[in-house]
């Protein structure tokens, strides 16, 4: 992707921030009643392998929208590993969609910032556009049947006991 529609699709970015810098992690997950069906999610993973949201229909799947530029998004990782590290990969899964950067940009920042479920690349914001994002991160649980349960907008704690027991009976749905 060339410079210049990145250098486009960055103004979007830093308005998708600015309704969460700043703020401090927070807990909790709104919860969306009725569910909604997830949009498509469709792209390629950090080995340019191609990925759908629907290839894992059956399982409980979070879907974090980030950037490495983010400051909120740079502080939840951690967390975000910790829970992944709770969770039972046959019945949940873990995303991390990031929006508008290239293979080498995170590759970079995953030498200072490990990521230890998979990456996939919204290089052209394409995804961004199409899910309701109001700010970065932005995540979704999405249920077994493919519909939003809950989302998340701002930096959370994830590997919070709250957090997980929710997220681990949607499994049991």
């Amino acid at each position: 992707m060339s410079a210049r529609p990145l250098n486009r699709l960055y103004p979007l970015l830093l308005l998708l921030l600015l309704p969460v810098a700043g703020l401090a992690a927070q807990q909790g997950m709104k919860e969306i009643s009725p569910r909604i069906v997830a949009p498509k999610l469709e792209m390629t993973d950090m080995d340019g392998e191609p990925r759908k949201l629907s290839d894992l229909r059956g399982k409980v799947v979070i879907v974090n929208f980030w950037a490495t530029w983010c400051p909120p998004c740079r502080d939840e990782l951690p967390s975000m590993n910790r829970a992944w590290a709770k969770l039972d990969p046959e019945r949940f899964a873990m995303l991390a969609v990031n929006v508008g950067e290239d293979e080498d940009t995170i590759f970079s920042f995953t030498g200072n910032y490990p990521i230890d479920f998979p990456v996939w690349l919204d290089q052209s914001g394409e995804a961004a556009r199409e899910w309701p994002l109001r700010g970065l991160p932005t995540t979704y649980v999405v249920d077994r049947q493919g519909r939003i349960a809950y989302r998340a907008i701002g930096g959370r704690e994830w590997d919070d006991d709250a957090l997980l027991e929710k997220i681990r009976a949607l499994a049991e749905e």
